[in-house]
């Protein structure tokens, strides 16, 4: 391979809980905490989950994987390792451009939401919120937003935060932070459960959210209903990995080949779905407990836990620790992502990780001023209609456009003999000892899987302009 000569100046992660955690840490998020949630209670509770499930194993799993293996074989982030896999000649690297912008477009927006949480946990601390009325949280939502110098500081408080933890390296900056964050994010979790359960009228909230009741798919519903469930499910499963834009890839890259990559993508799924399924027994308790729909949409997060909380004794603490949890699933999506612009920069311009990072963090944070502003200074640009901002714009070319194209471009790039091939695909996963990809599946990896996908694209579209 052209750049074999290479691998032993490339940084590593110091050993395998580095990588599950750092992985894990990209795919969970605010797609755990809020959107998992909230779709799940529109869609009818557990009926919902069980299908959910399903569509993360034979979508989102297959694609993850074979996002590890061409990191792991071209041993550089999703550009770099499309040039030194593709075949002479051939130019599948160019695609890889669209997807760096697509993790761009990402921190373009994500970043100002993850600061929503941080500037929310420094306002619980302080009690800013403590007894206002149902329509006063809103009101302080809506101030918070149309606020032009808080959402600034709060943008640079992430960028910033982003950008020096990548700056201190990969194993002192990522790997090490990672860990601190997804283990304060378990305990704040475990605490706020027991806190959600013991609450009078939880036991109704936890029935929703745990016995299937088919009869909510189909029966109210009928055929109709019950694809768009599935419809629900599948973009769930797809946008909790964030799949499609090479985010994962430079993971794949920093790991040996002691353990294969489909047994290392089991655990990564098993432990985002593991967030989402906690973060479920934390909101459904507390909202059937207080008679709250909790399917309300993303408002559920900012404005109706806030409530609650209000209603809770020590509802200081309570939602302080619910938004220092959100702030480190958040943290450690921006991190992950920010290492893939880092790591893009340093290769693509040979520039070193100090400056990569203090550029990539300077140009995020100018284009996502775009997003800060545009509740308020910028307001009166409404690039997708009335209503409309630009968090919606960013939000619908990455999620209806760059992750499922993405994604089919990552699978025909494996399995094609155009591409990197079956065969060696099939050679960098199973490099290793545990679970191997299933040889059987290459049929509908090769030829379902995409056409899956590509409906999903369409549908997607129909549904968004309909």
């Amino acid at each position: 391979m052209q750049n074999d000569n290479q691998n032993h100046k490339r940084e590593r992660l110091s050993s395998r809980l580095g990588f599950l955690l750092v992985s894990a840490g990209c795919a969970i998020g605010l797609g755990n905490i809020w959107r998992f949630p909230y779709i799940t209670g529109k869609y009818g509770g557990a009926a919902f989950v069980l299908i959910y499930l399903i569509c993360l194993l034979i979508i989102g799993l297959p694609i993850l994987i074979m996002e590890f293996s061409i990191g792991r074989g071209g041993q550089k982030d999703i550009v770099g390792s499309y040039k030194a896999l593709e075949k002479e000649g051939h130019k599948w690297h160019l695609i890889g451009y669209i997807q760096m912008l697509g993790c761009l477009i990402l921190m373009m927006f994500y970043t100002s939401v993850t600061g929503w949480s941080i500037t929310y946990a420094f306002y619980m601390v302080t009690g800013a919120m403590e007894g206002l009325s149902p329509e006063g949280v809103g009101n302080f939502f809506g101030s918070m937003l149309g606020n032009p110098q808080v959402m600034v500081l709060s943008l640079f408080i992430t960028v910033f935060l982003g950008s020096l933890i990548c700056f201190k390296g990969l194993q002192s900056g990522v790997e090490k932070s990672t860990k601190f964050m997804m283990s304060l994010l378990f305990i704040i979790m475990i605490i706020l459960i027991i806190r959600a359960i013991t609450l009078d009228g939880a036991i109704e909230g936890i029935k929703f959210y745990l016995l299937p009741d088919l009869g909510k798919i189909f029966n109210e519903g009928g055929a109709k209903s019950f694809l768009e469930v599935i419809y629900a499910a599948m973009g769930q499963a797809f946008f909790t990995l964030g799949l499609g834009v090479g985010s994962m890839t430079i993971f794949g890259s920093y790991i040996g080949k002691e353990k294969s990559i489909t047994n290392e993508s089991i655990i990564i799924v098993i432990l985002d779905t593991s967030i989402a399924f906690l973060a479920g027994l934390i909101i459904f308790p507390a909202c059937f407990a207080f008679g709250v729909n909790p399917g309300e949409g993303a408002g559920l997060a900012f404005v109706t836990l806030p409530n609650i909380f209000n209603s809770m004794p020590l509802p200081r603490l309570w939602g302080t620790l619910f938004f220092i949890f959100l702030s480190m699933a958040s943290l450690t999506t921006v991190v992950a992502v920010f290492e893939n612009l880092i790591a893009f920069t340093m290769s693509e311009f040979k520039m070193k990780r100090s400056l990569a990072s203090v550029i990539v963090g300077i140009v995020v944070f100018v284009l996502a001023l775009t997003t800060s502003l545009g509740f308020n200074v910028l307001s009166f640009i409404q690039p997708m209609g009335e209503g409309t901002s630009f968090l919606d714009l960013y939000d619908f070319i990455l999620s209806y456009n760059l992750l499922e194209l993405g994604g089919i471009y990552i699978v025909i790039f494996c399995v094609s003999k155009y591409g990197w091939g079956w065969d060696n695909f099939i050679n960098e996963v199973d490099s290793g000892t545990g679970i191997k990809f299933p040889k059987s599946s290459r049929i509908y990896v090769t030829y379902i899987l995409p056409l899956i996908l590509f409906a999903f694209f369409i549908i997607n579209y129909i549904s968004k302009f309909s």
